[in-house]
């Protein structure tokens, strides 16, 4: 099967949703993998909300996106991490 079309345009602001476990080091783990992928990505601008439970943290970081590989490469390392429940 071909490669689709990117339906991106390149470079552009991308929010990247990320959930998992309110770990002590889920944060600092998430941002990790996201500025190795980013690396001009200002951890400033990351939010975080937990559940309202507290058990489960979701965080959305907005990277500037410069290629689909780029993201694909970010999206597959942080869903092989065994922290991260889920990425949007």
């Amino acid at each position: 099967m071909a490669d689709q079309p990117s339906l991106i345009e390149y470079p552009c602001d991308f929010p990247i949703k990320i959930m998992g476990k309110a770990a002590q080091d889920f944060t600092q783990t998430a941002l990790s993998i996201v500025q190795y992928h980013a690396p001009d990505f200002d951890a400033a601008t990351m939010s975080v909300r937990a559940s309202k439970n507290g058990t489960y943290l979701s965080i959305t970081c907005t990277i500037r996106a410069t290629s689909r590989a780029q993201l694909d490469a970010l999206y597959q390392e942080l869903s092989d991490h065994p922290a991260v429940a889920v990425v949007l």
